[in-house]
């Protein structure tokens, strides 16, 4: 049985596209609304277009279908548990793991091994295709992300991250002297226009984007940085970087290869959130891993 949410639409809200209000506003993404807007969702108790425009002042009711299974099948892949109960685990992800089963990444993923791991405790908000994610980072970033063992949990947590109230800090090494030992990257994050696989700073169909950094120490033509991010936009820190002329060293997407290491120089350090069950703040902290502090100590003798 699928999932029914409504929504009722106020009137400062009047103009916006349909799909990208309900994405800002559900957990559904905006290419998944589109997917479900001709047969699944009601405006008033009528078919609407994905270009449809709100009015202000209408009920939208979305039935969210079943999710369709996947192939993805428990894996006993070792995890690096930092903490769990019944409600939640916070998970230190490898560098070089994906995070869900995508095209081209059916086995081996972090949800193959939460699926062992856990069985079917695990939140289904995301779908079969993503059991228990509450947030995502990228294939070649290592560290902290956590994962939801029940909807309640997924929901309080999810909401956090949307009320900017969730803490996530990450290192970075990035590429170029930096001038100023601290600043904050406020540009908006969208899609790009040619290559569909990438993001970029645009102000053409994209949300706010936030990051604040600080540099620890400059080696040359190279910075070790913390960063902090207010929002979580897909490739955020990357795409910011690289946007101020200081892309992650190694990253081939938006920066350019680095000899000796595969993928962007970027770990997740530190996650904190309020406990969806006892109210409490919880902050775990993870070293930086081996292939980070080999990077910092080649810098050191450069």
């Amino acid at each position: 049985m699928g999932e029914k949410i409504i929504l009722s639409v106020t009137p400062e809200f009047s103009g916006i596209r349909i799909d990208k209000y309900i994405s800002d506003n559900t957990e559904l993404t905006r290419s998944a609304v589109q997917g479900l807007i001709n047969e699944n969702i009601l405006v008033d108790g009528k078919n609407v277009n994905k270009n449809y425009k709100l009015k202000g002042m209408e009920e939208i009711v979305i039935d969210v279908p079943q999710p369709q299974s996947m192939d993805a099948v428990p894996e006993n892949i070792p995890l690096d548990i930092v903490y769990e109960d019944n409600d939640l685990l916070v998970v230190n992800k490898p560098k070089g793991m994906v995070v869900h089963p995508a095209h081209g990444n059916y086995n081996g993923t972090l949800v193959n091994a939460l699926l062992y791991h856990c069985g079917e405790s695990l939140s289904g908000i995301n779908g079969i295709i993503r059991p228990g994610i509450v947030h995502r980072i990228d294939k070649n970033t290592s560290g902290l992300l956590i994962v939801a063992k029940n909807d309640r949990s997924h929901i309080h947590l999810a909401q956090q991250i949307k009320e900017h109230s969730f803490t996530r800090e990450y290192q970075a090494v990035a590429s170029g002297y930096f001038k100023d030992v601290s600043g904050t990257i406020d540009a908006p994050i969208g899609r790009h226009k040619t290559d569909r696989k990438k993001m970029c700073v645009t102000h053409e169909n994209s949300r706010s984007a936030v990051t604040h950094y600080e540099v620890i120490k400059q080696y040359g033509g190279y910075a070790h940085l913390r960063l902090r991010l207010e929002t979580g936009r897909t490739h955020q820190i990357r795409v910011h970087l690289s946007y101020i002329g200081h892309p992650v060293l190694g990253d081939d997407v938006y920066g350019k290869p680095f000899k000796g290491i595969d993928g962007q120089c970027l770990h997740a350090g530190k996650i904190g959130f309020i406990h969806p069950a006892t109210g409490e703040y919880m902050e775990f902290t993870r070293p930086l891993p081996d292939y980070f502090t080999d990077i910092i100590r080649r810098l050191e003798k450069m």
